[in-house]
């Protein structure tokens, strides 16, 4: 069996691309409204869900400010 070495592989700028390419048909995920974002991130300190807790709270920044989802 004969070794190919080194494996090809895509480029970083070939695998943005094709990215891009598959995205370019789609529209971007529209983000739930702040107030619901909050009331999810008020249940998990609720229930002392640290998952929840840093899942919703990125989510909150997300929404409250578009150019940080950049």
């Amino acid at each position: 069996m004969k070794k190919k070495w080194p494996v090809p592989r895509p480029t970083e700028n070939a695998a943005l691309r094709a990215i891009d390419r598959d995205n370019r048909h789609r529209r971007p995920r529209q983000l739930a409204p702040v107030p619901a974002l909050m009331a999810a991130l008020v249940d998990a300190v609720a229930q002392q869900d640290r998952e929840g807790i840093c899942l919703s709270s990125h989510r909150v920044v997300r929404a409250a400010a578009p150019e940080v989802a950049q």
